[in-house]
Formats: structure tokens, sequence, C-alpha cells
């Protein structure tokens, strides 16, 4: 009797840990479709000169921070669930970890909204305006979820090499450096529109690798 009782409780935490790692996979496409869908119809939103945070301003900015909030829960979930789960990029210690960190930082980004920016919200006067205490932190939650990110997708690429899989390898290598350099590539040049949209495939390109690897899980 008690040695079924453990199986059904393992088999129980077993397909939790499936459906949390699903919901990993499922953040990103769910993300990208409603930032994508609200920046392409809010008015004075321009994806070459606003980053998408800042649609966590104005009337509608609530779907934006719930965009963060639930994208950033469903990483944390899944990090959680990696512990527990093989998965031959991320292991159990320190890529499940660094899939957490992620999800918190795109919690906080909800959390923290970013400042009105360049006409954004409309009626929002022209230029970078004034930072508020939320802004920075805002900032900080991005620097947060950034370098994780970046982090996953290196760790992932080491792991891959050795397991002799390159294909795996490159990607991940090759994703993590390009969102990095887009990344300084915004700062640096202060949002210039080209810094903008290639950030904005970054993102993109960040999203599609974290569904991609975490359907790896075993």
């Amino acid at each position: 009797m008690t040695e079924a009782i453990s199986v059904d409780r393992l088999s129980g935490r077993a397909g939790w840990d499936r459906l949390l790692v699903t919901g990993g996979v499922l953040a990103g496409p769910v993300w990208v479709t409603v930032a994508l869908a609200q920046g392409l119809t809010r008015e004075a939103f321009d994806f070459r000169r606003h980053p998408v945070s800042v649609l966590s301003t104005g009337e509608l900015g609530w779907v934006q921070i719930t965009n963060f909030v639930v994208a950033g829960l469903l990483c944390v979930g899944a990090g959680a669930a990696l512990r527990r789960v093989a998965h031959p990029g991320l292991g159990r210690r320190a890529g499940p970890w660094l899939i957490g960190q992620y999800g918190v930082g795109l919690v906080l980004a909800g959390v923290f909204v970013a400042d009105p920016l360049d006409g954004f919200p409309a009626g929002t006067p022209a230029g970078p305006g004034e930072v508020s205490w939320h802004g920075l932190a805002h900032f900080g939650a991005g620097a947060v979820a950034f370098s994780a990110l970046i982090g996953a997708c290196l760790l992932a690429g080491r792991r891959y090499a050795r397991q002799g899989e390159r294909g795996w390898a490159a990607y991940s290598i090759a994703t993590g450096s390009f969102f990095a350099l887009a990344w300084l590539a915004l700062i640096s040049s202060g949002g210039h529109p080209v810094a903008m949209i290639g950030f904005g495939v970054a993102v993109v390109a960040g999203w599609a690798w974290v569904s991609l690897t975490l359907n790896q899980a075993e």
C-alpha cells in the first residue's frame, strides 16, 4: 500500500512538473503575441522609437503589465520544475536557476512600470522624459532578466557542445551573443531606431530559444 501511494505521488509530481515546463514553453509565444498586438494597435506607439516596456503605461497599460507578470510566473514555474526534470542543455542546477531568474526579472518589470516616453502614450511630450524611481527599478528588472537569459543561452551552449550537440550548441551561443550585442547597442545608441528594432528582434529570438529549449525537457 505504501509503495502504491509513493508511486502515485511521484506520478502526480511528474505530471505537475511537465505542466509547469509546458507553461514555460508557451510563455514566449503568448508574450510576443500580446506585445505585438498592442504595438500594432495602440495609438502613437512606434516600434522604431518605443520599447515594448512603455506599453505598460496609459489606460491599457494593465494589459502589458499582466503580460510581463504572467510570462514571468510561467518561467519561474518552469525553472522550478527543471530541478526535477532531466534536460540535456540546462541541467538541474544553474540552468533552472537562470530560467527562474529570467522569470523573476519579468515579474518585476511588470510590477515596476516603465515611464512614458517620446510621445507615448498619446499626448506625452516628445523626447526621453523624466525617469521616476519605478522607471529606474524597471531598468534594473530588465537587467536581471536579460543577464539571466544570456547566461542560460551560454550555459546551454557549453553543455550541448560537451555532448556533441553542435547544432544546439551553436544555436544557443548565437542567440545569447546576439541578445547581448543588441542590448549593448540599444544602451550605447540611446535608443536609435535601428538599435530599437534590432533589440526587438533579439527579444523575439530570445523567447524562441526559451520555448524550443524548454521543449527538450525529458
